[in-house]
């Protein structure tokens, strides 16, 4: 039985919602979301005890692929709401010497060792903060969100000796020695 799915999602204030079929429209402050479901689950708005809910269903609780599906889908549809009130967030930290990120516009243009820069756009819908050597990503879709955070963490991966390249903030990096000299020489 899903313990995630079975759990009802309040609608906050300015937030709308649409549910067409297996589409799932989501409209607040900061943008619109829309996600299309797997056809066993069953979305319905209902009136909950702080005001309208959703409500996310399965047609056979037995049926182990539908209970993935169900959770599966009420954390999306959940992740949308917040997305829409509040926003996600992902930072990620450059490390090295001489490693540069500055903004132009709607470019990231990450000077990371290579004997050009490398220019990344912003998606529609995502903004960036660039304070330093730290890259703030914003945007509405959890998904997007991380997506882009990956895509420019690839750049330049941290490497383990020394540290440099692009890690995620709250990343820990493992450290090793370098190589050891023999003794006597």
């Amino acid at each position: 039985m899903s313990r995630v799915g079975k759990k009802p999602i309040t609608i906050p204030q300015g937030v709308d919602v649409t549910i067409n079929g297996q589409t799932v429209i989501v409209k607040g402050p900061k943008g619109e979301l829309k996600e299309d479901l797997n056809a066993v689950i069953t979305v319905s708005l209902v009136d909950g005890e702080e005001g309208k809910e959703i409500q996310v269903t399965i047609n056979q609780e037995d049926d182990k692929n539908e209970r993935a599906q169900w959770g599966t889908a009420r954390a999306l549809i959940a992740n949308m709401v917040t997305g829409v009130t509040e926003g996600f967030s992902r930072k990620l930290e450059v490390n090295g010497v001489g490693y540069r990120v500055n903004l132009e516009g709607r470019k990231i243009v990450l000077n990371v060792g290579y004997s050009h820069d490398v220019r990344i756009e912003l998606p529609v819908g995502m903004d960036a903060l660039v304070e330093g050597n730290l890259i703030t990503l914003l945007g509405a879709n959890k998904h997007d969100v991380g997506e882009l955070a990956d895509r420019i963490r690839k750049v330049r991966k941290p490497e383990p000796y020394k540290g440099k390249g692009i890690k995620y903030a709250e990343e820990v990096i493992r450290r090793k020695a370098g190589k050891a000299q023999k003794a006597g020489e």
